[in-house]
């Protein structure tokens, strides 16, 4: 009896150890089930914000070439702007130069008219006073 008893003693932890090992096998198979799970939800998750990252990424760089845009069309209206107005500005030089010139030509016409009026009437005048003093040295003399 010894025997048989020991046997089921041996039995009976042979079967609490079978129970063990189905009842680890079991939580084993639950921990990897929920690793799994955890595992293919950080992967949707990461899927997810590496598509919401990827789709904010597009849209700054639409922006990005949307303000690029903008700032080239700002620059080439500023410098045609600028162009435009150095050719108002050179086309204004060049009138004032030329109307310069005209004045300053009209002016030395004027003025070498007027000292040649000046001049024949200074001649004038000095042969009304020979004239004048020719017609008062007789008299003197007399």
């Amino acid at each position: 009896m010894a025997d048989t008893a020991e046997a089921l003693e041996l039995q009976l932890e042979l079967r609490d150890l079978k129970n063990a090992l189905t009842a680890m096998r079991e939580r084993l198979e639950t921990v990897q089930g929920e690793h799994a799970a955890a595992l293919v939800r950080a992967v949707s998750g990461a899927n997810a914000e590496n598509t919401e990252l990827r789709n904010t990424i597009a849209a700054l760089r639409e922006q990005l070439e949307i303000e690029r845009a903008h700032h080239d069309q700002a620059a080439a209206t500023a410098v045609a702007q600028a162009r435009d107005e150095c050719a108002q500005l050179r086309a204004t030089v060049a009138a004032l130069r030329d109307t310069l010139e005209r004045t300053v030509s009209g002016a030395e016409d004027r003025l070498s008219t007027a000292r040649a009026l000046d001049r024949g009437e200074i001649a004038a005048l000095q042969a009304t006073v020979r004239e004048l003093r020719r017609q008062l040295e007789p008299r003197t003399t007399a």
